[in-house]
């Protein structure tokens, strides 16, 4: 049994982070950690720096959650890199977050959380951030 979260620095992600390890914790399963980037810009403010990865890994390790944490760079957008895990290791469960967007933001942007959603082949808990 795996659950898979689909991670960002932000309020959004910390809020996945938190309901995943509630979820693993709770049904004593292994947590997969994503944190993605496309490799495409020279600072993404959406991949983690290692003090961010240090601070998670603390953080799971010290409650005790089985755990990994990947960090791909392969040009694939976020959404196919959650999907993708999900499919590779059969998660149970994927775990996101969720940020409110205009309608015209998701046309312009595209909506990695809707795409998740969508496509997905397991259930998936879409958490927003207080």
């Amino acid at each position: 049994m795996t659950i898979v979260v689909g991670y960002v620095p932000t309020p959004e992600g910390e809020a996945a982070l938190t309901q995943a390890i509630t979820e693993a914790r709770k049904n004593n399963t292994k947590l997969l950690v994503i944190n993605s980037s496309k490799g495409d810009a020279l600072v993404d403010n959406r991949y983690a720096q290692e003090p961010e990865i240090q601070s998670i890994e603390d953080r799971l390790a010290t409650q005790g959650i089985d755990h990994v944490i990947k960090q791909p760079v392969r040009g694939h957008d976020a959404a196919a890199e959650v999907l993708d895990a999900a499919e590779e290791n059969n998660a149970d469960l994927i775990v996101i977050g969720l940020r409110r967007r205009t309608p015209v933001g998701k046309l312009i942007m595209g909506s990695v959380s809707q795409r998740i959603l969508l496509e997905a082949d397991c259930p998936v808990l879409a958490v927003k951030a207080l």
